[in-house]
C-alpha cells in the first residue's frame, strides 16, 4: 500500500479558466481518512446483497438525471468551457453527447442479460439444465481526464449506476466542477449518495485510492505513463480499463476529393485545440499532392479565432495549462530547426493560447512526429507509395483511430486490413466517435475497451447455476 502523505483534511483546490487564469471555483480535497471511509461504505453496500439497486431503480435514477441534465444543458455547457477551455458551440455538443450517455445506460440495462447453456452435449453433462446471469463486479474508482470534464465522467459513472456497482470518482485536477455537478445531479435524481462519492484529492491519495484491494475495477482516462504505472500496482483481483492517447495517422491517396477532406481535417485537428486523444496528426500524402493539401490546410487553420472559449464565436480554446503552450511552442521550434517548414502558426499568441500551426515535412525523429502533440498542430508528410505510408503510420507504439481518404474500394479495405488501430475511419477524420461504438487504444494507448456498453460489461460478470435434475 501507498503511504505517501496526503493532503491534511479541509485542504482546497482553486479552479482557473485556463484562457485568463482567473479563479472561477474552489474545491476542497477529501483526505484519505475521508476516502477510506467511502472504500468502506461502497463495499459494504456491495456485500449486502439484499440491497443491491433493482434494475427499475436503476432505470428510474438515470432517466430522472438526463431530465435534469436537459434542464440545465446551457449552466453545463458554460462550466465545461469555463473550466475546461472547450468553445462554448463545442461545449455544447458535450451536454448532449452526455444527456444521450445517460440514455444509453438505459438503454443497455436490459441487456444484462445471461444465457441457457447446454448440459447435455456429452453424457456427463445429461440430467441437468444451467444458466447465467450476470451480477456487478463489486466497487468501481473511476479517474477521468481534462478534456470532456462532463462526459468522460458520464462514460466512467453512469455505466457503474446502470450496472449498480457502487462509484468512487476523481475527476481531473483542472476540471472538478462538471464532475461534481453530474454527481450532485445523480443525488437529486434520487441515488443514494453512499453509492457515488465525488473524490477531489491530491495525487498520493488517488494512488492509495486506486491500488486499495477493496476496488473491484479500476477505470481510467488520461497520460498513458500514469495509467500503464496504476495498472502494475493494482491489488490482486483488480480489474481495470485504461484510456491513453495516440498520434493518430491519416492517409491520402491520389484519389481523395482533397477540397472535400479538408474541413474535416480541420475539425479532426484542432477541436478543443488538439487535446483530445484521436485528434489527426500525422497526415501522409503523395508527393505531388502533399505541399498543396499543407497549403490548403494552413489557410483553413490560420482563419480560426484563438479566445477564451466562454465567447460565442472563439473556434479554438486555450490549453489547458501554461506549461503545454510551453511544451507545445518548444516541440514545434525543434521541428522547425531540423527542417519543418511552418505553413500556419507556430507562435505562442499568450500565456495560455498558440496558434493553430500547420507543419509540412518535419523529420520523423522530431517529438512531434514520435509523440501525441495534444495541442493544436498537425503535420503533412510526403510518400512516394501507399505501403511505405501504411509503414509509416504503423511505426509508433501507439495504436488508437486512423484514417483513409480514398475514392478507390480497394485503398479504403487495404487500408482497413493494414493500419494497426481499434477503427479506421473512411474519409472522415480520426477523432469521429459515437457513444456506443468501441473506442480503445491498442498496444501503449490502452487496455480494454470504452463505450457504453463495452464499460457496463467489464463492470458485471457471469454467474452460473448448475441444476441437477
Amino acid at each position: 500500500m501507498n503511504n505517501a502523505k496526503s493532503a491534511p483534511s479541509g485542504a482546497t483546490r482553486e479552479v482557473v479558466n485556463p484562457f485568463d487564469l482567473k479563479p472561477i471555483g474552489t474545491v476542497t480535497l477529501r483526505s484519505w481518512d475521508q476516502i477510506d471511509a467511502h472504500l468502506t461504505t461502497a463495499a459494504r453496500l456491495h456485500a449486502n446483497r439484499e440491497n443491491w439497486l433493482p434494475a427499475y431503480k436503476r432505470i428510474e435514477i438515470l432517466s430522472n438525471a438526463a431530465r435534469i441534465m436537459e434542464g440545465r444543458s446551457d449552466e453545463l455547457a458554460f462550466l465545461i468551457a469555463n473550466e475546461g477551455g472547450k468553445p462554448l458551440v463545442d461545449a455544447r455538443v458535450e451536454v448532449a453527447r452526455a444527456i444521450d450517455g445517460v440514455g444509453l445506460c438505459i438503454k443497455e440495462i436490459p441487456n444484462l442479460a445471461g444465457a441457457e447453456i447446454p448440459m447435455d452435449l456429452t453424457a456427463a453433462g445429461a440430467g441437468r439444465i444451467a444458466f447465467t446471469t450476470r451480477e456487478p463486479i463489486g466497487v468501481v474508482v473511476a479517474v477521468s481526464a481534462f478534456n470532456h470534464p462532463l462526459n468522460l465522467i458520464v462514460h466512467q459513472v453512469a455505466p457503474a449506476i446502470a450496472t449498480g456497482c457502487p462509484v468512487l470518482v476523481k475527476p481531473a485536477a483542472d476540471t472538478p466542477l462538471s464532475c461534481q455537478a453530474f454527481v450532485e445531479i445523480l443525488y437529486e435524481a434520487g441515488l443514494p449518495e453512499e453509492w457515488c462519492s465525488y473524490v477531489p484529492c491530491d495525487t498520493a491519495s488517488a494512488e492509495r485510492m486506486v491500488t486499495d484491494p477493496r476496488v473491484a475495477f479500476f477505470s481510467f482516462i488520461g497520460s498513458g505513463k500514469i495509467g500503464w504505472m496504476l495498472r502494475s500496482k493494482l491489488a490482486s483481483g483488480t480489474r481495470c480499463a485504461l484510456e491513453h492517447g495516440g498520434a493518430a495517422p491519416v492517409i491520402v491517396d491520389e484519389t481523395a476529393d482533397i477540397e472535400a477532406m479538408i474541413p474535416s481535417l480541420i475539425k479532426g485537428g484542432f477541436y478543443h485545440s488538439g487535446q483530445v486523444c484521436v485528434s489527426v496528426q500525422r497526415i501522409f500524402a503523395p508527393k505531388d499532392t502533399a505541399r498543396h493539401i499543407s497549403t490548403l490546410l494552413s489557410d483553413a487553420a490560420s482563419g480560426l479565432v484563438v479566445g477564451n472559449a466562454i465567447e460565442e464565436g472563439t473556434d479554438c480554446g486555450p490549453l489547458i495549462r501554461p506549461k503545454e503552450v510551453d511544451r507545445v511552442a518548444e516541440w514545434v521550434e525543434e521541428a522547425r530547426s531540423d527542417g519543418a517548414t511552418v505553413m500556419t502558426g507556430g507562435q505562442k499568441i499568450s500565456a495560455s493560447t498558440y496558434e493553430p500551426t500547420v507543419l509540412f515535412q518535419p523529420p520523423e525523429t522530431a517529438r512531434v512526429s514520435r509523440n501525441e502533440i495534444f495541442g493544436p498542430v498537425v503535420c503533412v508528410y510526403e510518400y512516394t507509395s501507399i505501403d511505405d505510408a501504411f509503414e509509416r503510420a504503423n511505426a509508433l507504439p501507439y495504436a488508437f483511430q486512423s484514417a483513409v481518404f480514398t475514392k478507390n474500394l480497394d485503398t479504403a479495405l487495404n487500408a482497413v486490413r493494414r493500419l494497426d488501430a481499434t477503427a479506421v475511419l473512411v474519409n472522415d477524420h480520426t477523432a469521429f466517435r459515437v457513444d456506443w461504438m468501441p473506442f480503445a487504444g491498442r498496444r501503449q494507448s490502452g487496455y480494454n475497451t470504452g463505450g457504453i456498453g463495452y464499460t457496463m460489461h467489464d463492470m458485471t460478470q457471469d454467474k452460473m447455476a448448475v441444476i441437477k435434475l
